[in-house]
């Protein structure tokens, strides 16, 4: 990985329709991206009370 790069990958699964999960390494915010085709799109992932979902910070 790249020094500077702000988002890390965590889980993939599929390879036509892709669905991936980034974490934003400044906020911990977790993001979902899903791929299908030629369209594609990310939202950020939420838990049962409508909030984002936010990892522990490592390496800072």
């Amino acid at each position: 990985m790249a020094k500077g790069e702000r988002f890390e990958k965590v889980y993939s699964q599929g390879t036509m329709n892709v669905t991936e999960i980034w974490v934003d390494k400044e906020t911990g915010v977790n993001y979902v991206f899903h791929a299908g085709g030629y369209a594609g799109g990310m939202t950020p992932l939420l838990d049962r009370d409508g909030k984002p979902v936010i990892s522990p910070i490592l390496n800072r």
